[in-house]
Formats: structure tokens, C-alpha cells, sequence
């Protein structure tokens, strides 16, 4: 595979004026020297669009859900690798090199980018000693740059997802025994100032695709929830020299686990009145 192949970056995004400049103009910035810009954007009314056609080398409208945004910039990339980006997460300069560099002497067909949360606030804090608690433990890691065969040969995300989407992929690819590593590189994801209104709603929402989740990968989100309890168990010092944002971390795990069942209930008489199978 060429050295400097092509990667295609897809970022979906809706209304985020807020930190989209930041995220696409850190993609530009990469040393790596092949690199295409693609954004899709849900119909924002703020400033999001015009700065994505500016910085961006495609930059289209799509929707409903960021699975369908996903695979459009896939059906429009032109790249031997997709690499897919929130567009409230900041790349270090060397993320992509490194993350081309992990697949190619691994032979990996997916690579992962470890993140860490940055932001105001106590809650932001509490998220962000948590996904510090991650950064060890490889299971918990989803695919970020990946084939782009491969995603286009699979039919990319589920469309039924929003949320649990990232997770499908990454189990659907270690069924199959496709190869996923992770890269020396940890990116940033900027989530403002958190409170626990936002965290709630995210999470309900989220939570609604758990179900067609769980009628995918039988056991999987039982199976998610012991290697996160793991994390925190392997990484107890960590959590042991903060305790005040430990504390606020296990509350804000709790509340989240209540968002999700709540979200879960909603998604199941969804898919009820859909016909989709249980």
C-alpha cells in the first residue's frame, strides 16, 4: 500500500460554530501529506456551513443522523483510508501520520485514536478523569481511521444507530477477525462546559439505539459495561488522587446509566411499533 496514500476525512456536524474552526483548521494542519477535507453538515443555522466551505475541500448538506452523515462523506470520499471526526475534537499535528504509520506496519485494518476530554467546569472535569481511566484499556477503543473498501464493502454505519454506532463497527470488525490497533496519539475533544442537563440528554438520546444494538450483539452492552467497570478498578490510584472528581465521575455514571435506560425503554416501543424484530 502506498505510503502516502490519501486519507479522507469526514466530519459530520450540526450547529457548532463553537469549535468547527478549530477542528477542521487542526486537520489542515497535519503533517501528513495527503490529506482530504470532507464535511457534512445537518442544516445548521449558525455560522457551521460557511466555515466548513472555506476550510474544507467538499462540504455538503446531509442528514438525519450523524450514521447517515458518516456515510455520505464516505460515498464522497476519494481516499484509500476514512478517518472520521467530531467536530468538537482537535487533532494533534502528527494524528494522522501516526494513525497511517499503526495500519500500515500492523497490517490493521482499523485504527483507533484514544481521546481526552477538555473543558470548564467540575462536571468536564469529572468527564475527563474518566476517559482517562480508558486510555489503557484497547477494548474500549472504536475505529476512527479505517479502509475505506472495507467500510464501503460493509455499507458503512447503521442508520438505526446514533450514539452505539461506533461500538457496531468495532465489534462488528473483531467478529469478522479484522485487526484493530491503537495509535501513539491522544486527541482532543473539546465539551465546552458539561452540566448535567446536557449529559442527560445526550445520553437518553443515545440511548434510544440500544436496543437495536443489543438485537445485534448479543451480550454486548452487558460485556460494555464490566471492561468500563474494569477500567476503573485497573486505574484506581488515578481515581484515588482525585477523589472529589472520582465522586462527581461515579454520580455523573449513575445519572448517565438513568438517561440510557430511559432512552433504551423509548427505543424499544419504537422498534415495537416499527416491526423490527426484538
Amino acid at each position: 500500500m502506498n505510503e502516502h496514500a490519501l486519507v479522507s476525512v469526514v466530519v459530520p456536524t450540526r450547529n457548532n460554530a463553537r469549535t468547527i474552526r478549530a477542528c477542521l483548521q487542526s486537520v489542515r494542519d497535519q503533517t501528513y501529506p495527503r490529506v482530504e477535507l470532507i464535511v457534512v453538515d445537518n442544516h445548521s443555522t449558525d455560522e457551521t456551513l460557511a466555515v466548513a466551505a472555506e476550510l474544507a475541500d467538499v462540504a455538503v448538506t446531509g442528514g438525519p443522523e450523524r450514521s447517515a452523515q458518516r456515510n455520505l462523506g464516505i460515498s464522497k470520499a476519494e481516499g484509500v483510508w476514512v478517518l472520521w471526526l467530531d467536530s468538537d475534537m482537535v487533532l494533534p499535528p502528527r494524528s494522522i501520520e501516526l494513525a497511517v504509520r499503526t495500519a500500515q506496519q500492523s497490517g490493521a485494518t482499523g485504527v483507533a485514536l484514544p481521546e481526552r476530554t477538555i473543558g470548564d467546569g467540575f462536571w468536564t472535569a469529572c468527564r475527563a478523569l474518566e476517559r482517562e481511566c480508558y486510555l489503557n484499556q484497547p477494548w474500549l477503543h472504536n475505529p476512527r481511521l479505517v479502509q475505506r473498501d472495507y467500510l464501503l464493502g460493509e455499507g458503512g454505519f447503521h442508520l438505526a444507530m446514533s450514539g452505539p454506532e461506533d461500538a457496531d463497527l468495532r465489534l462488528r470488525m473483531r467478529a469478522e477477525g479484522r485487526r484493530i490497533e491503537l495509535a501513539p496519539i491522544v486527541v482532543d475533544h473539546d465539551e465546552g462546559r458539561l452540566t448535567v442537563a446536557d449529559v442527560l440528554r445526550k445520553r437518553y438520546y443515545y440511548g434510544r439505539s440500544i436496543p437495536e444494538f443489543a438485537g445485534r450483539h448479543q451480550g454486548a452492552v452487558g460485556a460494555q459495561g464490566r471492561a468500563v467497570l474494569t477500567s476503573y478498578a485497573v486505574n484506581w490510584r488515578l481515581l484515588a488522587r482525585d477523589p472529589g472528581h472520582a465522586a462527581g465521575m461515579v454520580a455523573l455514571r449513575s445519572l448517565e446509566a438513568v438517561g440510557y435506560a430511559a432512552g433504551a425503554r423509548r427505543g424499544k416501543r419504537d422498534r415495537a411499533r416499527s416491526g423490527a424484530t426484538p
